[in-house]
């Protein structure tokens, strides 16, 4: 189960987004967070890797 947050961030030259990824341990049934700034066109790849 991965719940997704978006925001768009942007700098002097390049678009680049910060995706936020929520993963359940399969050991302890607790939730990580997993947080990731990227280009746009990749957000959707990572989101469904596992």
């Amino acid at each position: 189960m991965a719940k997704k947050t978006v925001a768009s961030l942007q700098t002097s030259s390049k678009r680049l987004t910060k995706a936020i990824k929520m993963i359940k341990s399969p050991k302890s049934g607790a939730y990580t967070f997993t947080e990731s700034v990227m280009a746009p066109e990749e957000v959707g790849a990572w989101l469904s890797k596992k």
